[in-house]
């Protein structure tokens, strides 16, 4: 199989998870968590969506989508393109704020797009590339690829669960 093919499909099921842990919540489900230390479904999906949106923009040596449109302001957010919510203190976590599930879905649709088109141009000799020397070894585009869809389902995994904590009302 082509490895092209392997990461499309990877990638592919991700737009139908990340609806399925967020439609039909109300402002209140998204923002809720189980304790005070966990983070809400709506941040979760929101920050797998910025980091793959930092990463694939980067590899393809563009601007975010985050940046481009008005997405920022529709999370109550500023579009600053490095706050993507690696580190987030409890207080940055709760300033992440969806205006609905649907933008949840829109911005990471809007996401995945991008990704979708760098993945079918994708040849496997382009997966040696090395796209970041600050580690040791230096990271390779498939290496890159494979944390943005781990740090992908790890979250809306995440999400999922958290969404069946809801409590009932």
């Amino acid at each position: 199989m082509d490895v092209s093919k392997v990461l499309i499909e990877a990638f592919d099921r991700l737009p139908d998870l990340v609806r399925s842990a967020v439609h039909g919540l109300t402002l209140e489900q998204l923002r809720w968590a189980p304790t005070a230390d966990a983070n809400p479904i709506g941040w979760l999906v929101w920050h797998l969506s910025r980091i793959q949106d930092h990463h694939i923009a980067e590899l393809l040596e563009q601007e975010q989508v985050w940046v481009g449109g008005d997405w920022a302001g529709r999370f109550g957010l500023d579009p600053d393109p490095t706050n993507t919510g690696y580190g987030h203190n409890p207080k940055q976590v709760a300033a992440v704020r969806p205006e609905s599930a649907q933008v949840l879905i829109d911005y990471y649709e809007a996401v995945s797009l991008g990704t979708q088109k760098m993945l079918r141009g994708l040849k496997a000799t382009d997966l040696d590339r090395v796209v970041d020397e600050r580690w040791d070894p230096p990271v390779t585009l498939g290496v890159r690829l494979v944390s943005v869809l781990e740090d992908d389902v790890q979250h809306v995994g995440q999400a999922a669960y958290v969404r069946g904590l809801l409590p009932r009302s």
